[in-house]
């Protein structure tokens, strides 16, 4: 029997690992500089968006994608290189153009592959009170107000069962490029299927039962051509 459990607990422990190992490929250490939101499921207010100054750039959030045996957009005709994405000639496109010319490999799947991964463990981490991962994941400012929230939580004796049922789209929604500093807008449809129970058990927010629909549109920022491949999460919100 303790052959046994020490088997089972190895075997857990690597894939918890393993896990951790994937999510730092694409997530760093630090993240940028806006207002921490109180919760990942409200609506924000984000404190940069395409036609805005970016905000200072820090480390961190999603590594700008390599080839990895995908044609590298500055590789594709120009005519081509962003069909389904952006119309050919606006300034999303255009930001993007730039961005593929000071960054060769640069791929817009790769990164929202990327993205998808930061948004899935950081809101299932948030839910689940998890404060080692999300410490790993999130910026000090970012954690901060993450760790408040979760705190004020227990404080009321809540708990929170989350269970993330599929991210049924990612798209690029803008993106703009200033004094080298690029910023990219992603939009996140998600279902998921949240409750909230107070110390007795009751549901007092949403369904354990219901599966809904949400949007939320995050903002990544990085200065073009610096050594740190990594790019920060500058802006959360609620979309529409």
């Amino acid at each position: 029997m303790q052959d046994s459990f020490d088997i089972t607990t190895l075997i857990f422990i690597g894939l918890a690992v393993f896990v951790i190992w994937r999510l730092r490929s694409v997530l760093g250490q630090k993240t940028g500089s806006e207002q921490p939101p109180f919760d990942p499921m409200s609506r924000r207010d984000a404190p940069l968006r395409p036609g805005n100054a970016p905000a200072e750039p820090d480390h961190n959030v999603v590594r700008l994608p390599g080839a990895n045996g995908t044609r590298p957009a500055a590789e594709v005709p120009s005519a081509e290189r962003w069909k389904g994405i952006a119309e050919p000639g606006s300034p999303m496109a255009q930001a993007l153009d730039g961005i593929a010319r000071a960054e060769p490999n640069f791929n817009p799947a790769e990164f929202l592959e990327g993205a998808k991964s930061a948004y899935e463990m950081i809101v299932t981490a948030f839910a689940q009170g998890d404060r080692k991962t999300l410490k790993d994941l999130l910026a000090k400012e970012v954690y901060e107000g993450f760790e408040r929230a979760i705190t004020e939580r227990e404080r009321r004796g809540e708990t929170v069962e989350t269970t993330f049922v599929s991210i049924d789209k990612s798209e690029m929604a803008g993106a703009e490029l200033q004094n080298k500093t690029a910023q990219i807008v992603v939009r996140f449809h998600s279902k998921l299927i949240t409750a909230t129970r107070d110390a007795s058990g009751s549901v007092v927010d949403g369904s354990p039962e219901t599966v809904a629909d949400v949007t939320d549109v995050w903002t990544f920022a990085r200065a073009l051509g610096s050594r740190d491949p990594n790019w920060q999460l500058v802006a959360t919100e609620a979309g529409q």
